[in-house]
């Protein structure tokens, strides 16, 4: 008995401690630092830093200058601060933006196209739409917002406008495009109450669309359910336990779960929060001592009449992590240090193993942690999950200019991809391949799926996922959500290993805003790739 207890023992040691997924580097320079990024529905990324860092490493096309009287660093400008990243032809094309888009938000609209909002300076009251084609550019829209929005949080709601919550400074929100003219931002007492007069904490708040179409909204270290349009607070959260803060810039990440769909009916929403810096790190950051991040995460049923926080350990601590959705619906944790805080030059310790979180997993076991990149990716980085089912990486650069010399994190300008383990080649047998599905479905209709297979099915192993491409800066995935969907049984197409599966799409705008998804099928946890799908 003791010898059967002992390999078990030393079985689950070993699976524990391996290290799966791998890394590449795309580009060695895409030529500015990847600070924001949003996937588009032609499989092209969105890339942008901010336009005051001075000269960045890539020239606009065709002699084109940029010409800004309000740029701190440049007036008269000839390199791209922003570029959209091909991704099945790994190569660049720079873009030209006008005014500063440093800590923006932003979501993909209905229509697929990028309405990016707020900034810094010059950009703080601009929106910027970005519609992809060959020869596409940003188009501004100066004054598209009536307060200036630096640090906030967007995201689209049931009618398919973007609600941009806070930024620094303003206790409010708005929605982008208007209704009319004689539409006014409208007054959010709780990121007053949540306001840290020292370093604030309550920054680019962590806000997710819940199913019954209010919004919840975590900053600093407490969260609400709110009802936007009644303007009304429907349910106060507890403190997550500990009290420390877990938004910008004691940045930790945040993410809605998967969500299951059951007979037209998500039951369980929940929210898990990750990581961050304890109270007083900030100040202590920008003094020279770096205190320790947290290794904390909080999960909370938000469905619940009496919703408590579950508090886990990850492996190690972290701040300035992203969390991302996996298409399998894995939670990755990914970038980050293990000290200090965001801002300029506050963050030490780069954190270089990835962190796979398996949400149905028994609590103790959730966490697998990942072989590890080379390259720090600290303050000010980003990454984005493509169809694909790698996740793009970039960024890092924790100085007010580019700086490549002799400093302790050199700005970052490299492009590198995380894949999972679920895309190995020893995975390929049971990985599913979708032959046909429809691209526009509505809700509550039923679509079928063709795919096939090449090994033996496992029927009860089959999932149908459906990912919001989200927009990321600061550690945060704007807009991001993981419906699993409610599906018949899979029957035999031929004698191959072709088969097809019924599928519910989502019962409401509440559930799924319109616009554009990725639809996965999963096979033993091992994703196929994603199409592109329009939900309307």
């Amino acid at each position: 008995m003791t010898l059967i207890l002992l390999y078990f023992l030393v079985h689950h040691i070993l699976l524990c401690s391996a290290a799966p997924g791998k890394w590449s580097i795309l580009l060695k320079s895409i030529g500015i630092s990847a600070m924001h990024m949003q996937l588009l529905p032609n499989d092209r990324v969105i890339i942008f830093d901010r336009t005051d860092f001075g000269a960045s490493n890539i020239s606009l096309p065709l002699g084109k200058c940029r010409a800004d009287p309000n740029d701190m660093a440049l007036k008269r400008d000839c390199t791209a601060h922003s570029v959209e990243y091909d991704v099945s032809l790994n190569s660049i094309r720079p873009l030209m933006v006008l005014t500063d888009v440093w800590c923006s938000s932003g979501a993909l609209a209905p229509d697929g196209s990028l309405v990016q909002t707020g900034g810094y300076n010059d950009g703080d009251h601009v929106v910027r739409v970005y519609k992809s084609c060959n020869k596409c550019d940003w188009k501004e829209i100066n004054f598209g917002l009536l307060e200036r929005r630096w640090y906030a949080t967007s995201h689209i709601v049931p009618d398919g406008r973007q609600i941009i919550i806070g930024g620094r400074r303003q206790y409010n929100y708005e929605f982008y495009p208007k209704r009319s003219k004689n539409e006014e931002v409208i007054s959010l007492p709780f990121l007053v109450q949540t306001y840290d007069q020292e370093i604030e904490n309550n920054l680019y708040p962590f806000v997710f669309l819940h199913t019954d179409g209010s919004l919840f909204i975590f900053a600093n270290n407490r969260a609400i359910l709110f009802d936007y349009l009644k303007n009304k607070v429907v349910r106060t959260y507890p403190e997550i336990p500990g009290g420390d803060p877990r938004n910008y810039p004691s940045t930790g990440s945040a993410v809605l779960l998967p969500m299951r769909i059951a007979q037209g009916v998500v039951e369980v929403v929940e929210v898990l929060v990750c990581g961050g810096a304890p109270k007083g790190a900030h100040i202590k950051a920008k003094k020279g001592t770096f205190v320790g991040a947290l290794d904390t995460c909080g999960r909370i049923k938000i469905s619940d009449p009496n919703p408590k926080w579950v508090m886990e350990r990850m492996p190690m601590s972290r701040v300035m992590g992203d969390m991302l959705l996996l298409p399998n619906g894995d939670v990755l944790v990914i970038n980050g240090g293990s000290s200090g805080t965001a801002g300029w030059e506050n963050g030490r310790n780069p954190v270089l193993k990835p962190v796979i979180y398996k949400p149905d997993n028994l609590i103790g076991s959730r966490f697998e942690v990942q072989n590890p990149s080379s390259i720090p990716r600290m303050y000010h980085s980003a990454a984005v999950l493509v169809r694909d089912g790698r996740v793009l990486v970039g960024g890092s650069n924790p100085h007010e200019q580019y700086n490549f010399t002799n400093v302790l994190y050199p700005t970052e300008l490299s492009l590198e991809a995380f894949s999972p383990a679920y895309l190995d080649p020893s995975s390929s047998g049971l990985r599913p391949k979708i032959l046909l599905s429809t691209t526009h479905i509505q809700y509550g209709k039923r679509i079928v799926i063709q795919f096939m297979v090449g090994t033996q099915l496992d029927m009860k192993s089959v999932l149908v996922t459906m990912v919001a491409p989200s927009f990321n800066t600061h550690s945060f995935s704007m807009n991001q959500r993981l419906l699993v969907l409610d599906r018949d049984n899979i029957t035999k197409v031929d004698a191959k290993w072709s088969y097809e599966v019924g599928v519910v799409a989502p019962p409401s705008s509440n559930v799924a805003p319109a616009g554009y998804y990725l639809l996965f099928l999963v096979h033993k946890n091992i994703p196929s790739e994603g199409v592109w799908i329009h939900v309307e």
